[in-house]
C-alpha cells in the first residue's frame, strides 16, 4: 500500500524563465558544514532517463531567479527518472520541489539508497528504499500562471535520492505531455552528527529523570540550542527569489551576526539583522530585474537588456554604499566600538530634549501598505548613514556628512508638539532650495533620500497641517529639487516609489478632508512631467482590490483612476486595455455598492474608446449573464453608445406595437359589426321594396333582380341562415360545422395557404403571405407585380423580368393564382374566381366544374339559383357594404 509523505504547499506567483544562469550551487555554504543543526545539503545530478535540449536535469544543481530547471523529453514514456547522489552520507529531514507552473507530474515518489544500485555497480550494488510519494495540484485553479513549492517532511539515512514522476496533469499549455521540475532543495545533517544527536538525546532522558541538569536555563529556546532548527536562507525560496550575489553576503552577514552574539556585541548584531532584513529586499528586486533582463534577451530586445543591466549596476552600487556594506564585511570595522548611543542630540531649547529621545525609527511594517508596496529597499537613517568620529559624536542624518555647518534639528521631526514637526519640514524645504548647483552629486543624493524618508512619514501624521506639509516638501523635490540639480530619472521613481504607498493608505482615512487631499495630491503628481513618464502611479492604481480593504481606501482608488484614466488615457501611461479591464472587472464583484457603480463607468468609458476590444473581458452577452444587475447595466450602456435600441426600449415598442394591433383588431371588429348592421338594413328595405312588387317569380329571375326572402320559402329574420357571405351560396347543410367545411375545402372565394395551413381569401392571399403568415420572413414583394415571391428567388426573379407587371390597384385588381390583371372592385373578385370564363388556376373551381352533373332541362333549385357558378342570381345576394377587412379576422384556422 502506497504511503504519502507529509508535507506543507506553498504557491508562488513567480514564474520562472526558460534560460539557465550562473547562480548559487547545490553546495552548501561554509557555515553550514559546521552547523550542528539541519542545513542545506549539496548534491550532483548521476542520472536522468532523459530531457529536452537546453533543461538538462544538471540544470537543478543550480539555485537562482533565471534557472529553468529540469525538462522530460517531449512525448515521453512514463514514470521518468532522476537520481542524485549527495556530496555526503546524511541524514535527510526536509526535500523541497519547485514546480512548473504547467509541466505538472501527478505523482512524485522517493528512494533512497546508501550506494548505487546495481546497474551502476554491479558488484557493491544496493537497492533504493521506497520512502513515499507526493501529489502535485494540476494548477487550474491559478490558470498555470504560479508554481508549487511542496515541503515533505522525512527521516532517512542515505546518500543516493531517486525521483520518480508519473503522467503529467493534461492542460492546454502542456502539448507535448512534459514534466518538469524546476528546482530540488534537501536540508539534512551529517549521518555522524545525527548518530551523536541521538546518543544525546539518550542522555538528556535519563539525566531528566534523574533530575540532573546540566544545561543552562537562560539558553533555553534560543535557535542554538534547538537541533531541528532550519535557517531561513536554508530554505529554497530563498535562493530562488534572491539575487545570487546578495544571497551570498547575506549568509556572510548572518554568520557575523551569530559571533556578534556568541561574544555579546549585541549593537553590532543589531545593525547586521537590520543590514540583512534590508538586503533580503534588495536581492528580490535584484532577482526580479535579472529576469525582465533575460526576457529581454529572449525577445531580442537588446535594448532594453543593456537598460535592465545599467538600472541593476545602479542599484546595487547604491545599495552597498547606503548599507556601508563593504565596511560591514571588512575586518578592521570589526573592531569600531558600536556601543555607542546613535539617537540624534536635541538642543537645550527644543520642548523634547527632557525627555530621553529614541533612535530613529525601524523599517516600518507594511501591514497597511501591502496592496501598494513592493520590497524595495528602505531607507532607515540609522547607523547606516551615520558615520560615527572617534569624538563620539554624530553628524545630522538629515544633512551631506561633507556639511560642516548643519542647520536643522532632526529631533523636531519626532517631537509630540506637532508645531515643531511641521518647522522641521518648513526648515528641511528651506534648506533643500538653498543648496547650490555645484553641490557633489553623491551629496545631492544622499539628502534627497533621507529627506524623502522624513516626508514619508510625516505623510502619516494625523495632524492636517503636517501632511500638508510634507505634500509641498515632496511637491518641491520632485519638480524643484531634482530639475535644478539634475538628478536622474531613478531619484524621482524613488520618491514615488517610497511615497505613493502611504499616500494611498491616507486616501483611505476616516477624515474627508485628509482623503480628498490625499487623492487630489496624487492625481497631481500624476501629471507631473517629471512623474508622468516614468508610469509608476497608475501601476500601483490596477492592482486588484483587497476584501478586507477599508470602504473610503476602496472608493478613492476607484475615483482616482477613473479620472486618471480620463486625464492620461492608456497609450503609454502606465494604463493598458488589459491592466484596466482585469481590475475594472473583478471590482464588480466588491461589497461596496459605489466601488461597483465606478467600476461600471470605467467599463462603460473604455468601451466608448476602445469597442469591441472590451468585450473579451466581459463574460456572453445573454439572458444568463443579463440576470446580473451590473451586466444588464453594461451591455444596455453598450447598445446605447451604438446607437441600438436597449432591451426596454425594444419592450416598450413591442408593448406599443401590441397594443397598437389590439386597437386595430377592436376597430376592425366595430367595423364587421356596423357592416352587418347595414347588410340587415339593406335587406330589410329589398323585403319591403318586393312586397310592393308582386310579380312572378320567373319573371324576377330572368330580369335580374334578387329573389326576395318570401320567394325563397326564408323568413326574414333568417335570411342570412345557411349562407356564405363570400362566395353567395346558399345550402341547408351550411350550419356552424358545415360552413366550416365548406370554407375549408370549397368556397371559391377561398384558398388555404401552402405555408400555414391557414384558410384566407384569394383576393388577400399577396397580404397574407408578407405580413401574418408564419413564414412571412422568407417573403419578399417584387415592385414590378406586387405579388409575394420567396427572398430566395427574388433576385433571380427581378433580374429575369419575367412576371406580368401589375397595374394600380384603383385600375385593376391582380389575382395572385393566374397572376393576371383584371377590372377593379370586389364584384370583379366574384366574376374572376367563380365564372366560366375567369380564373383559370382556382383549383376548386376546375374541381367543382369537373364533378358536377348537367343539370335536366326545366329544373332548378336554391342552390342552383345561388351556386358558385358565377350566374346572375348568384351575384345578387347581398354582400356587406364595401365587403369585409382584408385582415386576419378574415382567415380560418383548420379545425
Amino acid at each position: 500500500m502506497e504511503s504519502s509523505l507529509p508535507g506543507e504547499r506553498c504557491t508562488l506567483a513567480f514564474v520562472g524563465m526558460s534560460m539557465a544562469a550562473p547562480g548559487t550551487t547545490g553546495i552548501p555554504h561554509a557555515s553550514a558544514q559546521t552547523c550542528r543543526m539541519p542545513h542545506k545539503i549539496g548534491f550532483v545530478v548521476v542520472s536522468s532517463s532523459g530531457h529536452e535540449d537546453g533543461f538538462s536535469a544538471r540544470e537543478l544543481m543550480i539555485h537562482a531567479p533565471t534557472v529553468s530547471g529540469w525538462r522530460s523529453p517531449r512525448f515521453c514514456q512514463f514514470p521518468q527518472e532522476i537520481v542524485l547522489q549527495m556530496v555526503e552520507r546524511c541524514r535527510i529531514r526536509k526535500l523541497q520541489l519547485l514546480a512548473h507552473q504547467y509541466m505538472i507530474s501527478s505523482k512524485i515518489e522517493f528512494y533512497i539508497s546508501e550506494s548505487l544500485p546495481e546497474y551502476f555497480a554491479p558488484y557493491q550494488a544496493e537497492r533504493f528504499r521506497r520512502l513515499g510519494y507526493v501529489s502535485l495540484c494540476d494548477n487550474e485553479k491559478t490558470g498555470c500562471k504560479a508554481r508549487e513549492l511542496k515541503s515533505v517532511y522525512v527521516d532517512a539515512v542515505g546518500q543516493f535520492l531517486k525521483l520518480i514522476f508519473h503522467q503529467n496533469h493534461v492542460n492546454k499549455y502542456n502539448i507535448y505531455n512534459q514534466v518538469a521540475l524546476v528546482a530540488i532543495n534537501i536540508i539534512g545533517d551529517p549521518a555522524d552528527f545525527s548518530d551523536e544527536s541521538n546518543t544525546a538525546s539518550r542522555e538528556k532522558l535519563i539525566d531528566h529523570y534523574l533530575g540532573h541538569n546540566s544545561e543552562d536555563p537562560a539558553l533555553e529556546g534560543t535557535y542554538a540550542r534547538k537541533s531541528d532548527y532550519i535557517s531561513p536562507l536554508d530554505d529554497l525560496a530563498f535562493d530562488m527569489y534572491q539575487d545570487p550575489e546578495v544571497a551570498q553576503i547575506i549568509r556572510k552577514l548572518d554568520e557575523r551576526k551569530r559571533e556578534a552574539v556568541q561574544k555579546e556585541r549585541y549593537d553590532y548584531a543589531k545593525k547586521l539583522k537590520q543590514a540583512i532584513a534590508d538586503l533580503q529586499k534588495v536581492g528580490e528586486r535584484l532577482g526580479r530585474y535579472e529576469v525582465e533582463k533575460r526576457c529581454a534577451v529572449e525577445k531580442e530586445d537588446y535594448d532594453l537588456a543593456k537598460e535592465k543591466k545599467q538600472q541593476m549596476e545602479q542599484y546595487r552600487a547604491e545599495v552597498y554604499e547606503q548599507l556601508e556594506l563593504h565596511s560591514l564585511l571588512d575586518a578592521e570595522l570589526m573592531r569600531r566600538p558600536f556601543d555607542l548611543p546613535l539617537q540624534p542630540l536635541a538642543r537645550s531649547g527644543s520642548p523634547c530634549h527632557q525627555k530621553p529621545m529614541p533612535s530613529l525609527p525601524q523599517l516600518e511594517e507594511r501591514g497597511t501598505e501591502n496592496q501598494f508596496a513592493e520590497p524595495f529597499l528602505q531607507e532607515k537613517p540609522s547607523s547606516y548613514s551615520l558615520t560615527i568620529s572617534p569624538q563620539h559624536s554624530a553628524v545630522d542624518p538629515l544633512l551631506p556628512a561633507t556639511d560642516p555647518h548643519p542647520k536643522i534639528n532632526v529631533a523636531e521631526a519626532y517631537c509630540k508638539t506637532w508645531s515643531y514637526r511641521e518647522d522641521a519640514l518648513l526648515a528641511l524645504s528651506k534648506k533643500l532650495m538653498e543648496m547650490p548647483v555645484g553641490t557633489p552629486k553623491e551629496d545631492l543624493k544622499n539628502t534627497l533620500r533621507a529627506s524623502v524618508f522624513l516626508v514619508r512619514r510625516a505623510i502619516k501624521d494625523i495632524v492636517t497641517s503636517v501632511f500638508q506639509a510634507s505634500l509641498k516638501l515632496l511637491k518641491m523635490i520632485i519638480t524643484q529639487y531634482i530639475p535644478k540639480h539634475k538628478l536622474s530619472k531613478l531619484e524621482t521613481a524613488h520618491c514615488v516609489e517610497r511615497t505613493i504607498p502611504v499616500l494611498l493608505t491616507r486616501t483611505g482615512d476616516s477624515s474627508a478632508r485628509l482623503r480628498v487631499t490625499a487623492a487630489n495630491f496624487i492625481q497631481e503628481m500624476a501629471l507631473f512631467k517629471e512623474v508622468k513618464s516614468l508610469q509608476i502611479i497608475p501601476s500601483y492604481l490596477v492592482q486588484p482590490l483587497k476584501a478586507n480593504s477599508s470602504v473610503h481606501l476602496a472608493m478613492s482608488q476607484m475615483g482616482l483612476l477613473a479620472r486618471l484614466l480620463k486625464d492620461l488615457g492608456t497609450g503609454s501611461s502606465g494604463f493598458t486595455i488589459d491592466n484596466v479591464m482585469k481590475f475594472s472587472v473583478s471590482a464588480l464583484e466588491h461589497r461596496v455598492y459605489e466601488v461597483r457603480e465606478t467600476a461600471v463607468r470605467i467599463i462603460l468609458d473604455m468601451y466608448r474608446q476602445h469597442q469591441a476590444s472590451i468585450l473579451e473581458y466581459l463574460p456572453p452577452d445573454d439572458s444568463n449573464t443579463r440576470r446580473n444587475i451590473l451586466y444588464k447595466t453594461i451591455f444596455e450602456g453598450f447598445a446605447k453608445i451604438d446607437g441600438r435600441a436597449t432591451d426596454a426600449e425594444m419592450r416598450a415598442r413591442r408593448k406599443a406595437a401590441t397594443e397598437e394591433a389590439e386597437k386595430q383588431k377592436k376597430e376592425e371588429i366595430k367595423a364587421l359589426q356596423g357592416q352587418l348592421a347595414a347588410l340587415k338594413e339593406i335587406q330589410a328595405e329589398v323585403q319591403e321594396k318586393e312586397s310592393d312588387a308582386v310579380k312572378p317569380k320567373n319573371q324576377d329571375i330572368q330580369g335580374g333582380k334578387a329573389a326576395p326572402a318570401e320567394a325563397l320559402g326564408i323568413p326574414d329574420e333568417h335570411y342570412l341562415d345557411n349562407l356564405c357571405i363570400f362566395c353567395g351560396e346558399r345550402s341547408e347543410s351550411f350550419t356552424e360545422e358545415g360552413l366550416d367545411l365548406h370554407y375549408w375545402k370549397h368556397c371559391l372565394m377561398l384558398t388555404r395557404c401552402d405555408h400555414c395551413k391557414q384558410v384566407v381569401e384569394i383576393s388577400s392571399l399577396t397580404e397574407h403571405l408578407l405580413t401574418e403568415c408564419d413564414k412571412k420572413d422568407g417573403f419578399g414583394k417584387c415592385y414590378r407585380c406586387s405579388e409575394a415571391v420567396f427572398k430566395e428567388e427574388l433576385p433571380r426573379h427581378i433580374k429575369h423580368k419575367d412576371c406580368n407587371p401589375a397595374k394600380p390597384e384603383k385600375l385593376a385588381n391582380r389575382c395572385p393564382l393566374c397572376h393576371e390583371n383584371f377590372s377593379p372592385g370586389e364584384e370583379a373578385w366574384k366574376a374572376h374566381l367563380m365564372g366560366p370564363a375567369g380564373c383559370t388556376m382556382n383549383l376548386r373551381k376546375t374541381h367543382i366544374l369537373q364533378k358536377a352533373p348537367a343539370l335536366q332541362p326545366g329544373k332548378s333549385s336554391a342552390v342552383a339559383a345561388s351556386g358558385p357558378l358565377g350566374s346572375k342570381a348568384g351575384s345578387k345576394i347581398p354582400t356587406p357594404k364595401g365587403g369585409l377587412s382584408k385582415s386576419s379576422s378574415r382567415t380560418y384556422a383548420k379545425r
